[in-house]
């Protein structure tokens, strides 16, 4: 007898990921505006003003509650 495939899930469960509440999308748009205007610090506004892209999605992601580790 042969082995049988996996099964495949066609969908992802309900609450587990997925795409960011519109709260979430607006607080990375203000930070990502915030970075294009050239007034995005890092840290506080006291703090070197931030010139990397990456560097402003990940405040942006970490403001914002993205990037919290996922719960089992």
């Amino acid at each position: 007898m042969g082995a049988r495939a996996p099964k495949r899930r066609t969908a992802k469960p309900a609450g587990k990921g997925g795409h960011p509440t519109k709260a979430q999308a607006a607080k990375m748009k203000v930070v990502m505006d915030e970075w294009k205007a050239g007034t995005l610090h890092s840290g506080s506004k006291k703090g070197p003003l931030v010139r990397s892209q990456k560097q402003a999605v990940a405040i942006g992601l970490s403001q914002s509650g993205q990037s919290k580790r996922k719960k089992k």
